[in-house]
């Protein structure tokens, strides 16, 4: 390895700074509250479930988790409809058990991400509560997005804007006399309204809820709908197409996302995060087009924002690499290292997804009718792996994926939970979030004692247990071990080795190098061999996603070699 020696003093102190902080390269794992582990026989994952199990995501090798919210919430939308947003809803547990986790985490050598939830709240909010029963034009109206209907008698919302989740945004209510009265933006269901940051009080709530957590130990944020916060002044209509729908165009996002005035959020927070020890972080889930993204990160603004491009990109070389060069470039312009994503517990699990054809575009869930080739689709997921945690960066993954776990498409309709299901019949995201396999043998395959679980678990998910493949040679948890190991002693999140492409090899596989350690990436449905004499030939396999011969790639499979 060549080590790159600094040219002034100042340099050195610089990267002496980005040594140190810890999200530039770090390898965070997603738990989903309710579905990771439960340890009081309910059916429902809990915090103290969440630290039984934090010496297996040391063991793993990741260096932080993030949580789904685990607020107090009536759960309409699994947690994202928070009605405190400091104190913990009693179906996770505790404000102790959430201070023991954090202190076992971080005992664990582990970094906690935690949710904030900015965009919205739950309609249980007592803010909400407290708004409802105020009268029109009152402070407590002023804390959310209230507004006049139109129409003759205000019977129409007050513009054509739709929701994520499906329908119309806007809810009318009845005012305290029983008239029909104002109505309140709902960007997602209708029991989350949505806060109106153009109020200073509600600048000041969020700031407190930034400090309450930092306090409990909370090493970072990941700030859910991190571009919706800032509507358009004087709430106009979305444009419409001939049909009359709102027409959003290609790569762009609907006309109550990516305001400015969202940017200016992140400028008074960067400064909370900077006057805590341990380089506190926050992470954007922002759905922005590409060339926005340099306005929301750096140094007086967020750390890092979710590159989903290399999520959405289709099973090939030109768009992978195309996924892997764009987020580079970006990060080289912002100075802040981009992450990787294949799964998250709002898409289709990426075992199912690349089960399809390489043009399939995946929606809100997974149909019944819509039936992956198992097979095909985990080894292409194990192989996107192996190429997502060899680039510089830090990655995330979802919990789970280390097992290879598919999307569960056949959850019966009275079981499914998510907002857009009810509110559209779609299939939701519920089948990304089933609880996960621990014991083949075991009551829900371990994840609860009593055999619970809030969503059923197929069958298929019993040999996919973690105890079934720990220590299993080629099991995909055993992969996943070895490759985030050698990630870290290869120091392959850092971007001191820079990303090449190799331009020399058989069509359909993308080479990827970093000093001494290539990643190739068969992409094609037939196995590759390299010509004789070339130099990445005879290498050492490091790691591989499928059984490989000196020379060959199988199909749809990828390897780490090193020259030398």
């Amino acid at each position: 390895m060549t080590l790159h020696t600094p040219a002034t003093p100042q340099a050195a102190e610089h990267e002496t700074r980005e040594a140190q902080q810890w999200w530039r390269d770090a390898v965070v794992y997603q738990v989903y509250p309710r579905s990771f582990a439960d340890s009081d026989g309910d059916g429902m994952g809990d915090l103290p479930g969440v630290t039984a199990r934090l010496p297996y995501l040391r063991d793993l090798g990741v260096d932080a988790i993030w949580l789904s919210p685990f607020y107090t919430s009536p759960q309409h939308d699994g947690g994202y409809d928070v009605a405190d947003y400091t104190d913990v809803d009693p179906r996770f547990g505790s404000l102790a058990d959430a201070d023991e986790m954090i202190t076992r985490a971080h005992e664990l050598g582990l970094k906690v991400i935690v949710d904030i939830v900015p965009n919205h709240s739950s309609c249980d909010h007592v803010l909400f509560q407290q708004a409802l029963a105020a009268a029109p034009g009152s402070p407590e109206r002023d804390m959310y997005m209230f507004a006049e209907g139109t129409g003759t008698d205000g019977e129409l919302p007050p513009n054509n804007w739709t929701s994520i989740f499906h329908g119309p945004a806007w809810t009318r209510v009845t005012e305290a006399d029983g008239t029909p009265g104002q109505w309140y933006l709902h960007i997602f269901d209708t029991s989350q309204p949505d806060w109106n940051w153009e109020n200073p009080r509600v600048h000041e709530l969020f700031q407190d809820v930034l400090r309450f957590w930092l306090d409990r130990g909370a090493d970072g944020f990941r700030v859910d709908v991190a571009h919706g916060m800032i509507k358009p002044e004087g709430l106009p209509d979305a444009t419409v197409n001939a049909e009359g729908l709102i027409d959003i165009p290609e790569g762009e996002v609907p006309v109550y996302f990516d305001n400015d005035g969202v940017l200016d959020i992140y400028r008074e927070w960067r400064p909370i995060l900077d006057s805590y020890e341990g380089e506190r972080m926050m992470v954007l889930e922002a759905w922005i087009p590409e060339h926005r993204l340099p306005l929301y990160i750096g140094a007086e603004k967020a750390h890092q924002s979710f590159n989903f491009g290399f999520l959405q990109a289709r099973w090939g070389v030109e768009t992978m690499r195309a996924a892997i060069e764009k987020p580079l470039a970006l990060a080289d312009a912002v100075g802040s290292p981009t992450t990787w994503v294949l799964s998250n517990h709002d898409v289709i699990r990426h075992a199912s997804r690349y089960g399809f054809a390489p043009d399939y575009r995946f929606g809100e869930g997974l149909r019944r009718d819509e039936v992956p080739d198992a097979e095909l689709g985990l080894r292409r997921a194990r192989a996107a792996t192996l190429l997502m945690l060899s680039l510089p960066g830090s990655a995330y993954l979802y919990q789970g994926e280390e097992l290879g776990l598919p999307e569960v498409s056949d959850i019966p309709d009275e079981l499914r939970e998510d907002p857009s299901h009810l509110r559209a019949g779609v299939p939701g995201r519920d089948g990304c979030r089933v609880p996960l396999p621990w014991e083949q043998d075991a009551p829900a395959f371990g994840f609860s004692s009593t055999g619970e679980s809030w969503l059923p678990q197929p069958a298929e998910f019993g040999p996919l247990a973690a105890d079934a493949q720990q220590g299993v040679e080629g099991s995909t948890l055993e992969m996943y071990r070895t490759a985030l190991g050698l990630r870290r002693e290869l120091t392959l999140g850092r971007p001191e080795q820079p990303v090449v492409f190799e331009e020399d090899l058989p069509e359909g596989v993308l080479g990827v190098t970093r000093g001494a350690l290539t990643v190739l990436v068969n992409t094609t449905s037939a196995a590759v061999s390299l010509p004789a004499g070339h130099r990445l030939a005879g290498a050492e396999v490091l790691v591989a996603s499928a059984e490989t011969t000196p020379g060959t790639l199988p199909a749809d499979s990828a390897a780490w070699v090193r020259v030398g």
